[in-house]
């Protein structure tokens, strides 16, 4: 595992990356129910929402690439970001933080080094608090959100609907700055 963590490079995101970052958050819409999205994306559909997460600032995109599956060219293995939490003002210092990876990127420690950018970037910001909205069963995600300092503060129960089936969302918190 180690070998594969350091060819991974983790940055910014950037608007060269729309395709790529469409395609896999596509995935996820098509395949799980990790998002509640239901219809896939079209790049410039999605567009807005690279557009608003800036290299600076407390709403940050981070990508993690290595070596494609021939290893020939760089590919996007994943992505992390901080969004706004919730839109009425008060809420500004709090963010809603997620990640994802290629199907095949998974058990390589990408999440983990996303995560490491993502709150290094954060660190500076005007944040205090990070949230975390994870669809059980997914044991992989919430490993990961531990790890960082999350704790769970509650569960939605069947709040979203796709596949046929309700879904919950179970809630992770954590402290990122004290005031």
């Amino acid at each position: 595992m180690l070998t594969e963590r350091l060819e991974v490079q983790v940055r910014p995101g950037v608007e060269s990356d729309l395709d790529a970052l469409t395609d896999l958050y596509n995935h996820y819409v098509r395949e799980t129910p990790i998002t509640f999205d239901t219809a896939v994306f079209t790049p410039e559909e999605r567009r807005p929402w690279l557009l608003s997460h800036p290299e600076d600032g407390p709403h940050r995109l981070m990508v993690a690439t290595g070596a494609g599956s021939r290893g020939t060219s760089q590919e996007i293995l994943g992505y992390a970001t901080s969004s706004p939490f919730r839109a009425k003002p008060a809420y500004a210092t709090s963010v809603e933080v997620t990640v994802y990876l290629a199907p095949h990127a998974g058990r390589r420690g990408i999440g983990t080094l996303l995560y490491e950018a993502l709150f290094a970037a954060l660190a500076e910001e005007d944040v205090h608090r990070a949230y975390a909205g994870i669809v059980p069963p997914n044991e992989a995600s919430t490993r990961l959100h531990e790890r960082f300092g999350f704790r769970h503060v509650g569960t939605y129960g069947e709040v979203g609907r796709k596949f046929g089936r309700y879904w919950d969302v179970a809630w992770y918190e954590k402290e990122l700055q004290r005031p």
